[in-house]
């Protein structure tokens, strides 16, 4: 059973974020219900994130209702920005290097930083010297602000010159070789599940309630690449990169149940809760953050 603070994260980035990030307590622990969360897991998780400045409370009467804050917004839109994207991108041939030298006393601060230099996409090329081909220039600004560490960090624009491939920075860099074995994991586990529900779902044999069940853990499962796949530039990946096939899986997988899943989450939510949505034109069959 997943993690429940992880869970909530995979609900609140799919789902509750699309109807003003806010959502009564009650109606989180009926949802986190279905995958055998119990009430009390629920509400430690959720002061957990409340300390960890991910969401915030709100009283409402006799009712807490909970919201993401602006760090949570921002971690979720760029979650499900990486998620939904369904193809590399084109690389501009530039290098990123952030390079450190954060003192033994503000080691605390060190590990978190390597903790999100991984989330968003940099490789260890050598010690306290990180790297990646993609702009995070807006992710380094917003990460130095947070830990107030300016005076120790350096960020460079760079070209590689050789005398090796660019490519040889990335196997340094980067396991592209255990990512790979993720994905065929992934790809073989969740294609034989996908042709199973839909002939379940054709013939009218699965709930509202189980695909939201099924749709909530596919997003779950597949997010956990976001720890370990950089996201890198098409230029940079071997030639049989499994990774695209498994966003295209996803992507079939992902449709498949959405209509009935927001059903199910629209039913648990509606009672309790505001349902104006934050995004008017957001259509469940056709997440509109799937881009190219």
């Amino acid at each position: 059973m997943a993690n429940t603070q992880s869970m909530i994260f995979t609900i609140y980035g799919d789902y509750i974020r699309h109807y003003g990030n806010k959502i009564w307590i009650g109606s989180l622990i009926r949802l986190l219900k279905e995958f055998g969360h119990n009430e009390q897991s629920v509400r430690v998780a959720v002061s957990r994130m409340v300390k960890q400045g991910w969401i915030q409370s709100e009283k409402k009467g006799n009712k807490s209702y909970y919201f993401l804050t602006p760090r949570g917004e921002v971690r979720m839109e760029e979650a499900a920005r990486r998620i939904f994207k369904l193809m590399p991108h084109e690389w501009d041939g530039k290098w990123r290097m952030l390079m450190y030298a954060i003192p033994e006393e503000k080691r605390q601060i060190r590990d978190e930083l390597r903790k999100e230099l991984l989330w968003s996409g940099f490789g260890s090329f050598s010690n306290g010297c990180w790297i990646t081909p993609n702009d995070l220039a807006k992710e380094v600004r917003l990460l130095v602000e947070r830990y107030d560490i300016s005076s120790y960090v350096d960020y460079f624009l760079a070209e590689y010159t050789g005398p090796k491939a660019d490519k040889t920075l990335v196997e340094k860099s980067w396991p592209l070789e255990e990512i790979e074995g993720k994905y065929e994991e992934f790809i073989s586990i969740y294609s034989k599940k996908y042709i199973v529900h839909q002939s379940t779902m054709a013939s009218g044999q699965m709930t509202d309630a189980e695909c939201f069940v099924e749709r909530t853990n596919l997003v779950h499962e597949y997010r956990k690449f976001l720890f370990t796949d950089p996201g890198l530039p098409k230029e940079l990946l071997p030639d049989m990169w499994n990774g695209n096939h498994a966003a295209l899986l996803f992507e079939q997988y992902y449709k498949l149940l959405a209509e009935p899943a927001s059903q199910f989450f629209e039913e648990v939510f509606r009672e309790d809760n505001d349902m104006r949505r934050k995004d008017k034109s957001y259509d469940a069959a056709d997440h509109p953050l799937i881009i190219n």
